[in-house]
């Protein structure tokens, strides 16, 4: 449960957020920042986004927003918004992958076409796989951090006209469940906010769409939606409270509900087994933390190749 205690501590941390120029990710950048964070945001809607920013640092007084131009599918992009946060405000601490889209969802009858086939997986998912492993450089230097990746209740419920955005976040969710061991290896938190319906510019097209022609449009009009702020009260609390990571969190008309992974099969263990597992922890968190230095080493000679400041 969020308390004034816990928003205290977030004063001067600092946040990477990408397609935060409107919609949830603006919404969340709105409590950081009021919060007393530092923010930078990535997007590709460049004048909603410059505009925000400059609105954060006018009412500030002082430099607490920077914006850059960020396609989320390039490292490139990715490395420069967080080398831009370090820059401007010495580190990252906070990092939220919310970039996202919503065209060709319902994909099993549309044309075979390789570039609008790949897009959707490209910005939902592996976009999400890139900036993850930028952001666990930044917050590995850092000391430690938290990373919030953006799923959906489609990405735990299947749904008829939503295969190619129901398979891009199922595969979120998979992923942010990986990261059990990176609190022992680096400090860093990894979870996962799963809202159902939102008002926001990727469901306000069900109130525009033709039934006859997409009739899977009105059943998200006329649902109950989820309201924005029990979206950012989770993604404060994931941010906030230490003791969660691997988590998946529901945002539901009723409130914020974690989802529990199912239970491995009876027969996925054994004796053998269970003692492999007890030797298996501390030692993959050593050959983790082995990676970890390479990867950061790797990391500052291809930022000298890049011409960005170094680590």
């Amino acid at each position: 449960m969020l308390t004034s205690d816990s928003i205290s501590t977030l004063r001067d941390k600092v946040a990477v957020l990408t397609g935060a120029s409107r919609g949830i990710g603006k919404s969340i950048s709105d409590a950081l920042v009021e919060a007393g964070c530092k923010v930078a945001i990535g997007d590709v809607l460049e004048k909603e986004g410059q505009e925000l920013v400059e609105s954060y640092n006018k009412k500030a007084g002082s430099k607490v927003a920077v914006f850059l131009r960020t396609d989320v599918t390039k490292y490139r992009d990715n490395i420069g918004l967080f080398n831009l946060a370090e820059k401007e405000f010495g580190g990252v601490d906070i990092a939220l992958l919310n970039a996202a889209i919503g065209v060709n969802s319902d994909s099993m009858f549309t044309p075979l076409d390789d570039e609008v086939e790949e897009r959707i997986i490209d910005i939902n998912t592996t976009a999400v796989i890139k900036g993850t492993k930028v952001a666990l450089l930044h917050m590995a230097k850092r000391g430690g951090g938290c990373i919030v990746h953006m799923s959906s209740v489609a990405g735990l419920h299947a749904h008829p006209n939503l295969a190619s955005y129901s398979a891009s976040k199922h595969a979120i969710v998979g992923y942010t469940r990986s990261f059990q061991l990176m609190p022992l290896i680096c400090n860093v938190r990894v979870n996962a906010l799963c809202p159902f319906w939102i008002d926001t510019d990727m469901t306000a097209f069900a109130n525009q769409s033709n039934f006859e022609k997409k009739p899977y449009s009105k059943v998200i009009s006329d649902a109950p939606h989820a309201k924005m702020e029990t979206l950012v009260e989770g993604f404060m609390t994931l941010i906030t409270d230490k003791s969660r990571n691997t988590q998946t969190i529901k945002v539901l008309p009723e409130g914020l509900v974690i989802d529990v992974p199912r239970t491995a099969p009876d027969s996925f263990s054994g004796d053998l087994n269970n003692e492999a597992l007890k030797e298996y922890i501390p030692a993959a968190v050593k050959v983790g933390k082995y990676h970890l230095a390479k990867a950061l080493k790797r990391y500052e000679q291809q930022l000298l190749t890049l011409g960005t400041s170094k680590l």
